[in-house]
């Protein structure tokens, strides 16, 4: 008797680099096919550009026989729309820190960063789109003037799928990506129309925000499309977190993320309270710094990565004194949107590249492990630490993170892990379950921290240089 034919879901990673698509079996989350396309380097970008990459990367068929489709997409980015629809200017991305007065404005008119971690669970950084929305109105009024609706990359996208056919309504979100606007409150499950006011000067448009496994349409073909989400809730959606974990993510960006049942307000402002794509919520810890301090650090050393895992692994611990903070696209975690990258500790004798190279794995990830601590400080446990993203392939990263992180240190297989979730939540919307269907993850290594503690020394000087530097 022949099998029955299995049921097909796609999820889409729309990242700051590249639209991925992967194609699963909506029962196992077995990966059936894929397909990628790039998109143009910058931190502004044409939104067409993405239904570009989409297009592309869903040529010849990889869409056939798929009955449910959901969008994981860059969090932040400004899509600005005019009463038409159209596309007012370029988005500008979450990476783009030319709004770095608009945040410390901001912050300043609401009251200070507890204010805004008041009413929307967050401190203020340049990523935010509020802050991108502020920087419009000043910088060009007349564009601004334009503005009928903001919506996140995440939310265009997924309109852009519905508008192939008759399917599309209204531009809709999820809570995960709507908490990190700056102007909806993951708490309160609403948004809050004087912040918009605030930025811009008047109420602008917003997307609806769906449940978890809400339909946001239907293409004329029968695809139901799910809600879709932000990158990191997307990720945290296709891991299937336990309690206990905390994620890694060493890609462009750095983060560092935990699946709770609560949310979680961080006086400091360091941590921020996003909600998740399964119901929950998502504090999370981003920075500007995470791979490209290697390649950065290959570059310097006229080397490639596989040349800077060599060299790193070739150093002591500690890299012999030399301690690099890793600013080198200004920071969001710690703010500071004007830094620079800072090598301290150089003397004649450690000058040496392989602790160049070491001093590099060990300050990206120094920063990440100063997110781990945070998560801590505010009643999480942190038991696991799961490590994904391109960098976590590094053999040098590898042999660092656990000493760090002080933790076991677990690596999945490598994978489309913003592309699973979002397939995961159009299985999930689907069948229609109060939770998501249960997808095996599998995993490369768990790596246990050396008994010796070598890593408090290297934390101790990375926190003397910071202060240092950057004493507020």
């Amino acid at each position: 008797m022949p099998d029955a034919p299995r049921t097909l879901v796609a999820g889409v990673d729309s990242s700051t680099q590249s639209t991925k698509v992967v194609v699963c079996d909506a029962a196992t989350g077995e990966i059936v096919r894929s397909g990628r396309a790039p998109h143009p380097d910058g931190t502004s970008v044409h939104p067409d550009r993405w239904w570009d990459a989409f297009t592309t990367a869903t040529a010849d068929g990889l869409l056939d026989d798929v009955a449910g489709i959901a969008v994981g997409g860059q969090q932040h980015g400004m899509c600005a729309l005019d009463e038409s629809g159209a596309v007012v200017r370029e988005a500008l991305l979450w990476n783009d820190t030319r709004s770095a007065q608009s945040a410390r404005d901001l912050t300043d008119e609401l009251g200070g960063p507890q204010e805004w971690v008041r009413r929307t669970g967050s401190a203020l950084v340049p990523s935010f789109t509020v802050t991108k929305v502020r920087w419009l109105a000043e910088h060009e009024p007349d564009n601004a003037a334009r503005v009928h609706d903001v919506v996140l990359p995440h939310d265009w996208l997924t309109a852009q799928i519905l508008k192939q056919g008759n399917g599309f309504e209204r531009y809709t979100t999820d809570r995960g990506d709507a908490s990190g606007t700056g102007y909806f409150s993951s708490t309160d499950n609403s948004y809050l129309p004087e912040l918009q006011e605030l930025a811009l000067g008047r109420v602008f448009g917003v997307p609806t925000v769906l449940g978890p496994h809400e339909v946001a349409g239907r293409t004329d073909l029968g695809m139901v499309v799910g809600p879709g989400t932000g990158d990191n809730a997307g990720a945290a959606l296709g891991l299937g977190l336990r309690p206990g974990d905390v994620v890694v993510s060493l890609g462009t960006s750095g983060a560092v993320f935990a699946d709770a049942d609560r949310p979680v307000a961080d006086p400091n402002g360091l941590i921020a309270s996003f909600a998740s794509a399964s119901g929950g919520h998502l504090p999370l810890m981003a920075t500007l710094n995470a791979a490209r301090v290697l390649t950065a650090a290959a570059q310097l050393l006229g080397t490639d990565l596989a040349g800077l895992d060599r060299l790193a692994l070739a150093a002591a611990p500690g890299a012999g004194g030399l301690t690099l903070l890793p600013y080198l696209d200004g920071e969001r975690s710690p703010n500071l949107p004007d830094a620079t990258g800072t090598l301290g500790g150089l003397t004649r004798a450690n000058a040496t590249p392989e602790n160049l190279a070491r001093a590099a794995v060990e300050g990206m990830l120094a920063n990440l492990v100063a997110g781990v601590a945070d998560v801590r400080r505010l009643g999480l446990p942190v038991e696991r630490v799961v490590l994904i993203g391109g960098a976590a392939a590094s053999a040098a990263v590898r042999a660092v993170a656990p000493g760090l992180f002080g933790v076991p240190v677990a690596i999945p297989e490598p994978g489309e892990y913003v592309g699973l979730g979002a397939a995961r939540q159009a299985a999930w919307v689907l069948g229609g379950d109060d939770h998501p269907p249960e997808w095996e993850v599998r995993y490369e290594a768990t790596l246990d921290p050396p008994v010796t503690g070598e890593g408090t020394a290297v934390l101790d000087r990375y926190a003397t240089l910071l202060a240092s530097l950057h004493p507020s």
